[in-house]
């Protein structure tokens, strides 16, 4: 397994982003002489508001999880942004969504860009990313997971329209998880709600506790789980 402490020119946000990588090691059943990797499945993991793009690899176990699961998994800072595009501002959205993924298949050959090798998942800010990258990129990611996500917008028709086109492309997981205690509880509640009213299939895992990293890390190792 390596460690990548990643910084790069993005057009899209047009100045230098950072991005953490970890790319997993060459699978044992290949030969010595044959090539690195034919192919390996990636994890776009998302952070918070208040957080940075190294906070996974300091609050988590996510290396430990990526060496047993043979995934790379990459985590660029969001800033405070919201993972938007601005009118007048920074497009993050575009950034995430389309140039993020060109730029570490160009730098680490082997990323697969099959759905069924694809995951999004965020913990707040960036489960409210994770879901709204995958509605609109409903052929992008086969597995997603929302940790306490903010997941606004869901009562918009524009926004319904979406999550109904990612319902009928289908999806292997699905996954959503929040404390009783988080102050996102019950908009989690609510947005489950419009799931069930549209049969849009996912899994909850609820659990005690607020808006933590107690809940997220094992949030993120049950996720991890389920993977494949």
């Amino acid at each position: 397994m390596a460690f990548f402490e990643m910084h790069c020119f993005s057009r899209a946000l047009n100045v230098e982003v950072a991005v953490n990588v970890i790319i997993p090691d060459k699978p044992k059943s290949e030969k010595k002489s044959g090539p690195r990797f034919e192919s390996y499945k990636t994890l776009y993991l998302l952070h918070g508001l208040s957080d940075d793009h190294t906070i996974w690899m300091r609050r988590t176990s996510i290396e430990r999880y990526a060496i047993e699961h043979g995934i790379a998994v990459v985590m660029p800072a969001g800033n405070r942004s919201w993972y938007s595009d601005t009118a007048y501002g920074a497009k993050y959205f575009t950034f995430v969504a389309e140039e993020l993924p060109e730029i570490c298949r160009s730098y680490f050959k082997g990323m697969s860009d099959k759905r069924e090798d694809n995951m999004v998942a965020g913990l707040s800010m960036g489960g409210g990313h994770s879901m709204n990258i995958s509605r609109l990129y409903p052929k992008t990611f086969d597995y997603v997971a929302l940790f306490s996500a903010a997941s606004r917008g869901f009562e918009n028709a524009d926004v319904q329209a979406t999550l109904k086109t990612q319902r009928d492309n289908g999806f292997k997981l699905y996954w959503i998880a929040c404390g009783t205690d988080d102050f996102l509880y019950k908009l989690n509640r609510d947005y489950m709600a419009y799931l069930d009213s549209i049969s849009f299939p996912y899994t909850w895992r609820e659990s005690d506790g607020g808006h933590t990293w107690r809940n997220w890390r094992i949030y993120l190792s049950m996720f991890a789980q389920r993977l494949f």
